[in-house]
């Protein structure tokens, strides 16, 4: 009979004990590990290259700055960015692999190849022109795997557009991006 009652004891505090880590380890997924976005900022450096061939290509340098504030480290693979102007492909950034540690900004150096010919072509070149600003937008998907607490690994995909205003009186640009991550 006392083996039975200690036998009963043990499966009750047992039992107690995992709902009390279930609860914790909850909670903890809910607020502190819940993924956030990370914050990218797309930064010109400036012109590197000017090609006439049969057709005009422009290279500018870029420096991609990303900040994780999320405990687990974000690894992706080799990726490209899309310029759009006006719905019309007009340039690619190459992304290179890396490593985004948790709670750390990385600066990541890459080119932009803008088709030049395809900006002229198209039909609001010289409407944005008079305006002295031209509108961009830029999209990448990064796929990679998320680790968290070097123990758990998750599939993830960054993504992220950024409006890149370039205002042709005073040569400035300007970038807003906006990313989430999915897993």
């Amino acid at each position: 009979m006392a083996r039975l009652r200690s036998f009963k004891v043990c499966c009750g505090v047992t039992t107690i004990f995992i709902i009390v880590l279930v609860c914790i380890f909850t909670t903890l997924a809910l607020t502190v590990f819940k993924p956030k976005k990370p914050t990218i900022i797309a930064n010109p450096v400036g012109l590197e290259n000017i090609q006439l061939n049969a057709t005009l290509n422009v290279t500018l340098g870029m420096i991609i700055s990303i900040d994780n504030p999320n405990y687990g480290s974000f690894k992706f693979t080799n990726s490209t960015a899309y310029v759009n102007y006006h719905g019309v492909n007009v340039g690619e950034v190459p992304i290179q692999a890396d490593l985004i540690p948790a709670h750390a900004k990385v600066n990541i150096t890459t080119s932009v190849d803008l088709m030049a010919d395809r900006l002229i072509e198209n039909p609001y070149f010289m409407q944005d022109l008079i305006a002295g600003r031209f509108d961009l937008a830029s999209t990448s998907s990064m796929h990679g795997k998320v680790k968290v607490l070097k123990i758990l690994k998750l599939d993830a995909t960054a993504l992220s557009t950024c409006d890149i205003s370039i205002s042709v009186s005073s040569l400035s640009i300007e970038s807003t991006c906006k990313s989430e991550i999915k897993l």
